[in-house]
C-alpha cells in the first residue's frame, strides 16, 4: 500500500522551478503510529486491514487498538473472576457472551461489527403489574435463560409490563431498538386475536405507540382459521364442546408478529430511540393489553433487550 507525496518548489524570482516526486511506503511507518490510526476505524475495518501486510497484521493486534473499541467503563463490568490475554480477546468475548451486571439484573454484551453496547433488562428489573401475586404471575428456573429468574404468566386480564434503563449507560450516536425477549407454553392463550399495545419514549414523555401481535405463530396463520374463542377463564370450545371460526384481525406487517430469535427464544420489537450522546433522563418501554378485558396466560418473560439497529 502507497501513498504518493508530491513536493514543488520554485525557483528564486520565479524564473525556474521544478517538481521532486517520492513515494511512502505506508507499511514503513511506526507500528505504534499505524495501531493509532486504524484505531479511529471500526473493528471490522481493522480485521480487513489486517489482512494488507504482517505489518498492518501485528498493529491489528494492538491493545491500543482493541482498547478503543471497548465502553470506557468496562473494566467496572468485567468480574474479577475472568482475564484475558490482550484486548482484542477481551473484546471478542464480550461479543460472543453476555456478563450479568448490576447484581445480575441486566446482562452486558457487545455488537460485533461496532463495538456498540447491547443490554437485557431481565424479568425481576421490570416493573410487571400484579408481578409479585401467585395467582397471576410466577417466578421460575428454567435453563435456557441468562437469568436466576424468569417470569412466567398465568392468568390476568390487565397486562403491563414495563421497564427503564439509563440513557447515559448507552453508547452515544447510536440507535437503538428494543424488544421484549419471551416464550410461549403449550398452553399459552388469550393473545391470538388481541393486539398489545407497545412504545419507547424518553421517561416523562408521550412516546410514538403501535400495536403488536403476542400469539407466536400469528405470522403463519391465514386470515381466517379455526380456533376456540376464550371468555374468562374458560374456551368456549372446552365448555361447549364446539369450534367455531374467529376472523382474526390483519395480519399487518411483518414486525408486528413474534421473530424467533438465535438462541430460540421469541422477540417482539417495541420500538426505536436515537441516542445523541447529549440526553439524559432514562429510557422508558413498555407493553401493554389492558382494553380487551379477556384474560390470557402461557407467556415467560425473560427480559427486555436493548441493541443497535443494523
Amino acid at each position: 500500500m502507497k501513498s504518493e507525496v508530491s513536493e514543488m518548489g520554485s525557483g528564486v524570482g520565479g524564473g525556474g522551478g521544478g517538481n521532486k516526486y517520492g513515494s511512502l511506503n505506508l507499511t514503513d511507518l511506526p507500528q505504534d503510529c499505524i495501531a493509532t490510526v486504524i484505531s479511529f476505524t471500526s473493528p471490522q475495518d481493522v480485521c480487513r486491514l489486517s489482512l494488507v501486510s504482517t505489518t498492518f497484521k501485528s498493529a491489528s493486534e494492538s491493545d491500543a487498538v482493541w482498547e478503543s473499541f471497548l465502553p470506557s467503563d468496562h473494566q467496572a463490568s468485567i468480574p474479577s473472576s475472568l482475564s484475558f490475554s490482550s484486548k482484542k480477546e477481551l473484546y471478542l468475548s464480550l461479543c460472543e457472551n453476555h456478563i450479568l451486571i448490576d447484581g445480575d439484573r441486566k446482562s452486558l454484551q457487545l455488537e460485533r461489527l461496532s463495538g456498540k453496547k447491547v443490554y437485557m433488562l431481565s424479568a425481576r428489573d421490570l416493573f410487571i403489574v400484579w408481578g409479585d401475586t401467585p395467582t397471576y404471575w410466577r417466578w421460575i428456573s428454567i435453563p435456557e435463560s441468562r437469568f436466576e429468574e424468569v417470569a412466567e404468566l398465568i392468568n390476568v386480564c390487565w397486562l403491563e409490563i414495563r421497564g427503564k434503563i439509563a440513557i447515559s449507560m448507552l453508547s452515544p450516536m447510536t440507535r437503538y431498538k428494543a424488544c421484549l425477549v419471551f416464550k410461549a407454553t403449550a398452553r399459552a392463550y388469550g393473545f391470538d386475536f388481541q393486539p398489545a399495545e407497545v412504545s419507547v419514549s424518553i421517561a416523562g414523555t408521550e412516546g410514538c405507540k403501535r400495536t403488536v401481535y403476542l400469539d407466536a405463530a400469528r405470522g403463519l396463520r391465514q386470515r381466517y382459521q379455526i380456533v376456540p374463542r376464550r371468555i374468562g377463564l374458560f374456551s368456549r370450545s372446552r365448555f361447549l364442546g364446539l369450534q367455531a371460526p374467529v376472523p382474526l384481525a390483519p395480519a399487518g406487517g411483518d414486525d408486528q408478529n413474534p421473530k424467533t430469535r438465535g438462541d430460540g427464544w421469541l422477540e417482539i420489537e417495541l420500538g426505536e430511540f436515537f441516542n445523541d450522546g447529549s440526553i439524559d433522563g432514562e429510557l422508558e418501554m413498555s407493553v401493554m393489553e389492558v382494553d380487551g378485558g379477556h384474560w390470557k396466560g402461557g407467556l415467560i418473560v425473560q427480559g427486555i433487550e436493548i441493541r443497535p439497529c443494523l
